[in-house]
């Protein structure tokens, strides 16, 4: 986790990010900012479905999406919508550690499991499910992810600023990620 920026201070938020959406969304959630009021979205966050993570933030300030992983790749529709109807001109990517659909693999049986017992699925219906969805959803680790799918959304919108963002639960503040350090 070399590559986290802490966020204590208005100055501590990297340059490009001041005076813009992903700068309010850092002073909301992190600095305790009054709560402003808007009639538009500013931005689109997108995060991980996971229950643990709550953002701090004003009515109307943002589209959310919620997806394993904060993977937006099958809610493409659904970003074009928020930039092109919505109008917002930045994208928080927020990624969290002790994510889910890290090591899903691993999750195999108790996913196969869950769904037989949970949904009355049939184990193999289950078990075709997963090896079907599984490595669509796979994410390799938290921070590396969040770095390649903004990348891969800046190619997408070149005009739209994107920040990888990732939500430690220990201390439910986010962080910046430095994106020119190397990761260790």
């Amino acid at each position: 986790m070399n590559r986290l920026v802490a966020v204590s201070t208005r100055e501590s938020i990297f340059s490009e990010y001041q005076e813009s959406p992903i700068g309010l969304l850092l002073e909301y959630h992190n600095l305790d900012r009054p709560l402003d009021e808007y009639a538009n979205a500013q931005l689109l966050i997108g995060m991980c479905m996971d229950n643990r993570k709550h953002l701090r933030l004003p009515d109307n300030f943002a589209f959310i999406i919620r997806s394993g992983g904060a993977n937006l790749r099958y809610s493409e529709f659904k970003v074009s919508y928020a930039i092109a109807i919505g109008g917002v001109k930045a994208i928080a990517l927020i990624g969290h550690n002790n994510c889910g659909m890290v090591n899903l693999m691993s999750k195999r049986e108790s996913f196969v499991q869950g769904l037989v017992e949970n949904a009355g699925w049939n184990r193999e219906k289950a078990e075709d499910h997963f090896e079907l969805l599984a490595p669509m959803f796979e994410i390799g680790n938290e921070i590396g992810f969040v770095l390649s799918e903004a990348k891969r959304l800046r190619l997408q919108y070149p005009k739209i600023q994107i920040a990888p963002l990732l939500f430690r639960l220990e201390d439910s503040r986010l962080y910046l990620i430095n994106e020119l350090q190397p990761a260790i």
